[in-house]
């Protein structure tokens, strides 16, 4: 989000985030951002997850996700 804003700080309340993350999973945090207009495209970042990072997204869960983005 920090890099989509061009920000060079970003404050957050790491519980808050915590507890969401937990609950819905990084891949369900993206989602709601980009519902919620935080973020423009997820596709790039959760593709960025899975190259850079090594992030593992089953194939189907993966197009589910696109597909419910309409991305």
């Amino acid at each position: 989000m920090a890099q989509e804003l061009s920000a060079s700080l970003l404050l957050i309340d790491e519980k808050a985030v915590r507890k969401i993350a937990e609950e819905m999973g990084l891949l369900g945090v993206i989602a709601q951002a980009k519902k919620k207009g935080v973020i423009t495209e997820a596709k790039p970042m959760i593709d960025e997850l899975i190259e850079k990072a090594g992030f593992f997204v089953d194939k189907t869960l993966y197009k589910k996700i696109m597909n419910l983005l309409e991305e």
